[in-house]
């Protein structure tokens, strides 16, 4: 059996594709399925986010054409197309790749964290559809634990690679106790709703959300269980906030120098934290100059963001170290194991090849045969039958010059010198 890892990725293909590719949690069980009736398939788990689309199967086909092939069936794709942007990764190579995957290391951020939930995802999905044996079990739990290793004893995921996490990172290194503080976020769009769903990750219970159109403001508000606000309603309110952060598409400033000034009297000079994430400013320069006002732009935190990176590629270099090591004891495990099945086969081979001549023996006695004639004709053949496929080995290993098969029949003649000692 060969483990395969045929995938499509955010390097490898534009949007388009990969959405073409992707499994929604409603077709995977019908995939896992179609799947499991691949002639040659023993094991397989489908991984499927927005940035990849990755089969892992143990199977006979080490060539990968039979699941390329269903892949492009499955999805009704132009099987070339698949083809041309997708990778194919064989036993260590897709060892070292599933652990790099679990880690973080192959994400369109570096070190994020949640795709190690959905490999589990993945994993149990494929479990429950009767998948998954003793080998991808092994494979799959080793490399959760890797994945946890590389979290704990390298630096990728400690500093934020995000715009929107960096603004929270910083609020915490401001205020102590985030989760007490008030939150006004200027602006609906894709980044405030980032920055929103980091600081309800961090536990912030008051949120407010104003924006120039109140039903999108709404819908955002919504899922944070948050006020609503229009834009001509933050000047009296913007006393209440510990921390406001603006991302709009305004072309002037919405919060200017003289509006903070007014707050922080209100506040009766309470520290207040501004994060501008607009290009145009949404927050006058101007407010720097005022001594409880904290205020940083989009510029200050992707200086921010840029050491970080630096610092999560040199954890990186350190993380696939480690996933090296723990790939090749994965597939000294896996070497074992086969090896513990040739020998189980070689045995009962042996054991087959004696019953048979012991059979005929017997009969060969009760027809009135020699006895000692019998004897040695049985003597003959399962000597004959034991080391006919070991000589052929051995002929082959001379022929091909190779020194390790040799060594080991060397080391298993030294083992029969004595036939009397069953143990060995």
């Amino acid at each position: 059996m060969t483990l395969l890892a045929l995938g499509i990725n955010h390097k490898t293909a534009p949007v388009a594709l990969r959405e073409k590719v992707a499994f929604t949690p409603d077709s995977l069980v019908a995939a896992l399925a179609s799947l499991k009736s691949v002639e040659g398939v023993n094991e397989s788990v489908i991984v499927s986010t927005c940035n990849r689309t990755e089969l892992y199967v143990n199977t006979q086909d080490d060539t990968g054409e039979k699941i390329l092939r269903w892949l492009s069936d499955f999805h009704h794709l132009d099987e070339q197309e698949i083809a041309k942007n997708s990778y194919l990764l064989a036993q260590d190579d897709a060892v070292k790749h599933i652990m790099r995957v679990a880690s973080g290391l192959d994400s369109l951020i570096l070190g994020e964290p949640q795709i190690l939930g959905q490999v589990k995802q993945a994993f149990g999905d494929a479990k429950h559809s009767g998948m998954i044996s003793s080998e991808f079990d092994k494979l799959f739990q080793h490399t959760f634990s890797v994945a946890k290793r590389v979290r704990s004893e390298t630096d990728i995921g400690v500093n934020a690679v995000s715009v929107a996490y960096a603004a929270v990172q910083l609020a915490k290194h401001i205020f102590a106790e985030l989760p007490k503080r008030s939150v006004l976020l200027v602006g609906a769009g894709e980044t405030i709703e980032l920055v929103a769903q980091h600081l309800k990750e961090q536990g912030v219970k008051r949120l407010a959300v104003a924006n120039r159109t109140v039903a999108r403001a709404e819908a955002l508000a919504e899922k944070l269980d948050a006020s609503v606000y229009t834009l001509s309603q933050v000047p009296e309110h913007l006393h209440e906030f510990d921390i406001v952060i603006s991302s709009t598409a305004s072309q002037l400033p919405l919060i200017g120098k003289g509006m903070v000034e007014k707050a922080l009297k209100q506040r009766k000079n309470t520290p207040m934290f501004l994060v501008d994430l607009a290009v145009p400013r949404d927050i006058e320069s101007e407010v720097n100059e005022l001594g409880d006002a904290y205020l940083y732009t989009v510029d200050d935190l992707q200086h921010i963001v840029q050491k970080n990176l630096e610092n999560r590629e040199q954890a990186a270099l350190e993380a696939q170290k480690l996933i090296d090591e723990q790939a090749s004891h994965y597939m000294s495990w896996k070497q074992s194991q086969q090896s513990i099945d040739l020998v189980k086969q070689y045995r009962q081979k042996g054991m087959l090849h004696r019953d048979d001549i012991v059979e005929k023996a017997k009969a060969q006695l009760e027809e009135g045969k020699s006895a000692d004639l019998v004897i040695e004709e049985m003597a003959y053949k399962l000597t004959n039958a034991l080391l006919h496929p070991t000589t052929l080995a051995l002929r082959e290993a001379a022929r091909h010059d190779d020194p390790a098969l040799s060594r080991w029949m060397g080391q298993a003649l030294d083992l029969s010198d004595d036939p009397s000692d069953e143990n060995k």
